[in-house]
């Protein structure tokens, strides 16, 4: 493998004024989904004693300078630190938070009792109508969601149209469906989406849509929007909470490092870095013992691992 190119945000040119949105004619596959989320942290220690003693994930075959995580302890890896001299957290674009979807309502019934066991700080409780959550952040500030999913049939709809919304989660009930004790994350648990903060939805859209594929499913919320593929409320989150004036991602900085998109197979891998190199996006192969995948950066210097 090549060895690996610095490759600063402030340098990401692409053409992505130029894609439509609109009928791009492309789709990613329903296949789709999301796999590990990279992490750059000041304390690796620290930071793996939380996803390991508290979280209850297990190491997995990592390598040098980078810590991984898994539900099993097998891989592929869910969570992989690695560790940074720089330590700096900047207002950038980057991570809102990255979400672990659990295999059952059971699951997260038994990880909030362990949270509010744990005496660890819940920053939000939410039904959000597809799905119910529970937020918090990691040691370094990184965001967390933890949910499950109701069955799509039940997912709500308005004029034939995902209706995500926010109220407040019903904590008394969903404790009652499962008084067992937390014994780490499940089998079965995967990253189930990403959520990011960009300077632009519109210059967002026009990547992780009219360049990557993915489809939007929810306008509805001020200053986000969300996109998926084959039909799931979202695999990619977008908002301007931090504001419209954030500066790109710098890579060296401590927060999200990058992100993971696995593709189903070869062929729909290279129809992706196709539609990137067309539209001037940055590629290279990410080394860390990632293998056949490459690297691209989005408009906002956020990096997008692609993998099948």
């Amino acid at each position: 493998m090549r060895r690996r190119k610095q490759f600063l945000s402030r340098a990401v040119c692409m053409d992505v004024d130029t894609v439509s949105t609109e009928a791009t004619g492309y789709l990613l596959p329903a296949e789709t989904t999301l796999g590990a989320v990279h992490l750059t942290v000041a304390d690796p220690d620290v930071t793996s004693r939380f996803y390991q003693g508290l979280l209850g994930y297990k190491p997995a075959d990592g390598g040098e300078g980078r810590i991984t995580f898994s539900a099993t302890g097998e891989p592929p890896a869910q969570l992989v630190l690695t560790g940074t001299q720089e330590g700096r957290r900047r207002r950038t674009a980057g991570l809102y938070h990255f979400a672990i979807l659990l295999p059952s309502r059971r699951d997260l019934a038994r990880a909030l009792r362990h949270l509010i066991e744990s005496a660890v700080r819940i920053n939000g409780a939410s039904d959000h109508g597809v799905s119910e959550a529970i937020y918090l952040q990691d040691p370094e500030g990184n965001g967390i969601e933890i949910y499950a999913d109701r069955p799509r049939e039940r997912w709500p709809m308005r004029g034939g149209t995902l209706a995500m919304g926010t109220t407040a989660l019903d904590v008394e009930d969903l404790l009652a469906q499962d008084a067992r004790p937390w014994e780490g994350v499940p089998e079965g648990t995967r990253i189930g989406h990403v959520h990011l903060h960009v300077a632009s939805l519109g210059r967002a859209e026009r990547f992780y849509a009219g360049v990557l594929g993915f489809e939007v499913t929810v306008r509805g919320y001020p200053d986000a929007l969300f996109l998926s593929a084959g039909g799931y409320h979202h695999h990619i989150g977008l908002n301007t909470w931090a504001g419209t004036d954030i500066a790109p991602r710098d890579p060296l900085d401590a927060g999200l490092r990058y992100f993971t998109v696995v593709l189903p197979d070869r062929a729909a891998l290279h129809a992706a870095l196709d539609r990137l190199r067309a539209a001037g996006a940055p590629l290279e192969e990410p080394g860390e013992g990632e293998r056949g995948g490459w690297l691209t950066r989005d408009p906002d210097g956020i990096g997008v691992l692609l993998t099948s």
